[in-house]
């Protein structure tokens, strides 16, 4: 057995104010989590507000993602050395200021540059719950922690749209930061005032490994940016493009290098020796492609198709939140009774079958069609991302979960970054061709092409002489439309496939010895 499995090892006490300290902490990870998302329906909001350009404005996002995924395998080194108590509270409170300072930027290079450093201090939260909530509570507490940070983790994401929607449309884009003031101080305090589960190791600082620092920043900052500017610069055709690809390959190749060679490295990669965790990372990896391409294309096809605002698109898609609410209760209840491997095979496979629905979709899809293909995703995310927590993190040796923890989430938000490249760039591929197929089909001079033109014309008689020439941009928009409809069911269809693959990965871990009940004696 391994970690806080280990025969005679002592197992940590429970006690109210450690769960205080707990949840107050998850809480900070939840706006962490929810600033990734909370301003992606408000972009057009904040570029007007900013007079910025459509590309500038995309850094808002971009800028955050890149900054959050170099901090987050840092942290793992950073609470070690600093404890866990500093690190979560500097973070919550560097977060906060920052919030405050973006809902105050008058010019978009002003967002950029805070967005950034809210990313960068604020992802030291994400994987700190992480381990902390392998570490500090004994293990027949698994049921009730497991599904809280698993159901944050989740729905965070799923709900930032939404969210931003509302704040947007019922106050204005600078409330997106400033919603998190208020609770960040609290946060911020109260971690402070309660968080007493580990001290300082400052010998750790000794002989610091800068090159690793500078080589992993290059090489995941690089990665990030090129997965998420990729499929709009159409990859390598642009420049920028080609440079970032180098710089992420040669960090890449220094960093692996200084992380095996040096006695202190920054992120000790000798964790993924072990079988629970690289498969848990995995599996966490996939994960992230369906938590955040779904989050993305179900958006894609209401706006673009269905003609959505970002308020409507928030509540057809809140049904998949309430379902995780749901769903968390009674994973909690099951993770104690079942084999963990068993419901991460479930879940893939209920996962898979949400997105199998939509591949029927049509352009007259809304929220009564959607609804059990959302309901399916909600709930059976539970049934993946929790067990997964488990398998990966709940089976390692109290030492390494801080550094594990990083590594772990990490792989969840690249695979985010790599499935919404993915997405976008055959969303383009597959418009692409079904547009030609259509146009094929409608090639001028055929009958029933002919035909459905005179019949549109009538109906733009209004137009007079123009009415032939607006029937003809009807069709257009209509043969658009309906290759969008045809390229979002071909990605769903990808995405169901793959899913169904991962359902039999779970079946690679160690089965783990299982926890006592939640009623068992301490």
């Amino acid at each position: 057995m391994t970690g806080a499995t280990q025969a005679g090892a002592q197992e940590p006490e429970f006690s109210v104010s450690r769960f205080l300290a707990f949840l107050a902490m998850v809480f900070g990870m939840f706006m962490a989590i929810l600033d990734i998302q909370i301003v992606s329906a408000s972009l057009a909001t904040i570029q007007a507000g900013l007079s910025a350009s459509a590309d500038e404005v995309a850094w808002v996002q971009t800028a955050y993602l890149v900054a959050e995924v170099v901090m987050i395998p840092l942290s793992g080194f950073l609470s070690r050395a600093f404890s866990t108590r500093i690190m979560f509270a500097v973070s919550a409170a560097g977060f906060t200021l920052m919030s405050l300072l973006c809902s105050m930027a008058t010019d978009i290079n002003q967002m950029i540059v805070l967005r950034a450093l809210q990313g960068f201090i604020g992802g030291g939260m994400i994987p700190t719950v992480f381990a902390a909530a392998y570490s500090i509570f004994p293990r027949n507490k698994t049921a009730i922690v497991a599904p809280i940070i698993g159901l944050v983790a989740t729905a965070a994401p799923t709900i930032g749209p939404t969210v931003g929607g509302y704040l947007t449309d019922l106050f204005s884009w600078r409330w997106l930061f400033l919603i998190n003031v208020a609770p960040g101080v609290a946060v911020t305090v109260t971690t402070w005032l309660l968080v007493d589960f580990d001290g300082p190791n400052l010998r750790l600082l000794k002989n610091f490994d800068w090159i690793g620092l500078v080589s992993m920043a290059f090489f995941l900052g690089a990665l990030e940016y090129l997965l998420e500017e990729g499929p709009a610069k159409n990859w390598f055709e642009d420049g920028r493009i080609v440079w970032a690809t180098a710089l992420s390959a040669t960090g890449a190749a220094v960093f692996f290098w200084q992380a095996f060679r040096s006695r202190n490295p920054i992120v000790d990669l000798t964790t993924f020796a072990d079988r629970n965790f690289w498969t848990g990372s995995l599996a966490s990896f996939v994960l992230g492609v369906g938590l955040y391409g779904l989050t993305y294309l179900y958006p894609v096809y209401l706006a673009r198709v269905r003609g959505f605002s970002a308020l409507q698109i928030g509540e057809t898609m809140f049904i998949t939140g309430l379902c995780q609410f749901v769903a968390a209760p009674i994973v909690g209840r099951l993770i104690v009774k079942i084999d963990l491997r068993l419901m991460i095979g479930l879940g893939f496979l209920g996962f898979a079958a949400g997105a199998a629905l939509p591949v029927a979709i049509t352009n007259d899809w809304g929220f009564d069609e959607l609804l059990l293909p959302q309901m399916l995703r909600g709930f059976f995310l539970m049934f993946m991302m929790v067990p997964i927590n488990n398998l990966a993190l709940g089976t390692l040796p109290p030492e390494k979960l801080k550094n594990a923890s990083g590594l772990f989430n990490v792989a969840r938000n690249l695979g985010g970054a790599f499935g919404l490249a993915f997405i976008n760039t055959a969303l383009d591929r597959r418009f692409d061709l079904h547009v030609e197929r259509i146009h094929e089909k409608l090639a001028w001079g055929r009958r029933g092409t002919l035909e459905f033109v005179a019949k549109l014309g009538v109906l733009y008689g209004r137009y007079g002489d123009q009415a032939g020439e607006a029937a003809t941009r009807q069709l257009a928009a209509l043969a658009r439309r309906e290759a969008t409809v045809m390229a979002v069911a071909d990605v769903f269809f990808g995405l169901a496939l793959l899913f169904l693959l991962m359902s039999s990965l779970a079946f690679l871990m160690h089965r783990p010895v299982a926890a006592p009940p939640l009623d068992a004696a301490h």
